[in-house]
Parts: C-alpha cells; structure tokens; sequence
C-alpha cells in the first residue's frame, strides 16, 4: 500500500506495539505475526482509501488490538488531521494497549471500554469491523452508532455471500462488494442506506 514516509514509520511503530504486547494480551494470533504487515496492517489500510473525504468521525467496533481502528487513526494524521476515530472495545486489558497506542502514536482517536450493544450511540460518519461478528449481528449492533448517511465498511471472509442472503430479509440497504487486496477470498463490504426492512 502506497503510503507517505511519516505514516509507514508510524505502521512500523505500532507492528513494534504489536510484538511487545502480544505474549501477555494476544491482540492477534501468535501464528500470523510473521505476516504481521500484509495479514494484519495492509489488510486494514485498504479501507482508509474507501472513507469519504468529509467524513468527520469513524467507529471502529470490536477494536481488539486496533485493526482496523489503529490502522486508520494513523492514516488519517496525513489524509484527514481532524477526523476523529472511536474505538470500541469491552476487554480492558486491550483497551490499554490501544491508549497506549494513540498516546506513543499521537493519534486523534478515542477509546471506549464498553460493550457495543449497551454503548451510547456514537452517530458516526464511517463505520467499521474487522473479524467481529457475522453480518446479522453487525447491523444489529452498528445501526445504532450510525444515522442516515453513515457507510458501514466490513472486511469478511469467503462466507460473505451467505452472510448477505441472511441479513436481506431484515434489512434494506445499498451494497458494494470490493475484492480484497490482500486475500483473494475476502472482500471489503460496503453499505450505505441501512434501515431495518
């Protein structure tokens, strides 16, 4: 992913948070860390280029150890300073390592330890998940963090398609389907127009 000098040694800086902090937290799984960069960071970064230029505040729920959330704070201290990044995360030994994250990172984001399904709504502008929860539970809780113009952007797997038929019955919305970057299974899926059918 073409990205400028600043946000590439910030990227490295936060793989390096990354590596500290997995033996004690497992942020992501001890077997992909040697793919730390295409499986974990690029595969995040490929969002940043689908988020409007207006847009004023992204959530990123079910953070984890900040992918995407992370990933896109740091993109967004070039592309779009004043953009703010709400990550939400109900484990609170993650959530310190994401606040350690935007402190050593100096990032224009926010931590929410909180469940999503309980938090106060966050009407954000952009939405965003990555290896959460199937579609049908996604929409349930991201709805409510969204209002009539938010686009909902989630990285899934090869089970999308069966994922989509489930939520089309209860949901109408405008979809696009974007082939991943980085695994030929995956797609980043992109709705806009989400109202319960």
């Amino acid at each position: 992913m073409d990205v400028s000098r600043e946000t590439s040694e910030r990227l490295q800086a936060y793989e390096a948070l990354i590596r500290k902090w997995n033996p004690k937290i497992n942020l992501v799984s001890p077997a992909t860390l040697g793919s730390l960069s295409d499986r974990h960071i690029n595969d995040s970064l490929q969002i940043c280029s689908h988020i409007s230029e207006i847009t004023q505040t992204v959530a990123d729920l079910g953070s984890g150890g900040g992918l995407p959330g992370i990933v896109i704070a740091i993109h967004n201290l070039q592309a779009a300073p004043q953009r703010a990044t709400v990550l939400v995360e109900s484990d609170a030994r993650k959530c310190a390592f994401l606040r350690t994250c935007i402190r050593e990172l100096s990032l224009n984001a926010r931590v929410e330890t909180a469940r999503i399904e309980i938090l106060e709504p966050l009407s954000a502008d952009v939405i965003t998940a990555r290896a959460l929860a199937s579609l049908n539970v996604l929409f349930d809780w991201a709805h409510p963090h969204g209002h009539s113009d938010t686009e909902y952007l989630f990285l899934k797997g090869r089970m999308v398609e069966a994922e989509l038929a489930v939520v089309r019955d209860k949901w109408s919305f405008e979809l696009d389907l974007v082939p991943s970057k980085t695994d030929p299974e995956a797609k980043l899926v992109k709705i806009k127009a989400l109202k319960r059918a």
